[in-house]
């Protein structure tokens, strides 16, 4: 193994990337102003034990903690078993999220009998419906077929700050500045999954289901003040 490599596994180096990424988004919420749109219904849904699936775009999943009440909801988003991915999980266990990791090596099948699992048991599923690797803002299935699969309700969600670095990443990841200001918002999806749908009736919700994200994103964005759109499809 070469010397990169080493330094790239170290788990110390690993442990002290994640403890300095935590403390930095934890500064930068703590020091922002902050208002929260739309919550009412998942509030409600976390209050009555019921699990929900949130989705959101890739970009916006750094504050992904927060866009979620986790005092009301058990979360757990899925990471892969990249170095990135399992930085990302860690990342989100240390600020109290729960995860499953996704692996080459395991089938979807088999990924989403543990999803669905997990939501007998009461925990809601957050899921980045561009992610991992994109394409940007080109929204999978499986969001859909959880929905069809559980039951649960499906809402989106999405944040916001005038403020905020765009890392670059393949979506040029969103990590908000210190003492800026910024918003996280909600809302259900008015969309029903039928269980018999055709191709064609699946695919139509699927656009629609990635425009609303997209219109609900934009929406964060102009609340926050951002002058410029910095993401186009």
């Amino acid at each position: 193994m070469s010397l990169r490599k080493k330094i790239a596994n170290s788990e110390t180096l690993n442990n002290a990337v994640e403890s300095m990424i935590v403390r930095y988004m934890k500064f930068a919420y703590r020091t922002s102003s902050w208002k929260r749109i739309g919550y009412e219904e998942m509030d409600k849904a976390g209050e009555n034990g019921e699990p929900i699936i949130a989705g959101l775009w890739h970009q916006r999943l750094m504050m992904g903690p927060w866009l979620c009440d986790l005092s009301r909801h058990r979360m757990c988003t899925l990471t892969t078993d990249a170095r990135a991915g399992r930085m990302a999980g860690n990342v989100q266990l240390r600020l109290g999220m729960e995860n499953i990791k996704m692996s080459s090596h395991k089938r979807h099948i088999a990924l989403s009998r543990e999803v669905l699992a997990r939501m007998n048991d009461g925990c809601s599923i957050g899921i980045a419906c561009d992610g991992p690797r994109g394409p940007a803002r080109i929204s999978s299935n499986v969001p859909l077929v959880w929905a069809r699969t559980s039951g649960a309700r499906i809402f989106l969600v999405a944040f916001s700050a005038k403020r905020v670095w765009a890392l670059p990443t393949w979506d040029r990841m969103f990590m908000p500045c210190p003492f800026t200001r910024g918003v996280f918002i909600s809302r259900e999806w008015d969309q029903k999954v039928p269980r018999r749908a055709s191709a064609e009736e699946f695919e139509a919700l699927r656009v629609k289901f990635q425009e609303d994200l997209d219109a609900l994103t934009a929406e964060a964005d102009r609340l926050a003040g951002r002058k410029l759109v910095e993401f186009q499809t």
